[in-house]
């Protein structure tokens, strides 16, 4: 499933992140470059990242700035 679709990011590469360590909202983005444009994905990585982690995380609020 797409969660990103600004960066075209699906779940399963989101997963592999979090099974390699990644740990918060903020960090996935800079990894997988998901949220970095337009933000509409961080509530459902967020989401993915406390399923996968059983720990309530709460959406990044920083700004979504364009990744060239």
């Amino acid at each position: 499933m797409i969660i990103c679709h600004c960066r075209n990011v699906n779940d399963s590469a989101v997963a592999a992140a979090i099974d390699e360590g990644i740990c918060n909202v903020e960090e996935l983005g800079d990894v997988c470059g998901i949220g970095a444009e337009c933000g509409g994905c961080r509530p459902a990585l967020a989401e993915l990242l406390s399923a996968r982690t059983g720990t309530p995380v709460e959406p990044a609020l920083r700004t979504p700035s364009a990744v060239a």
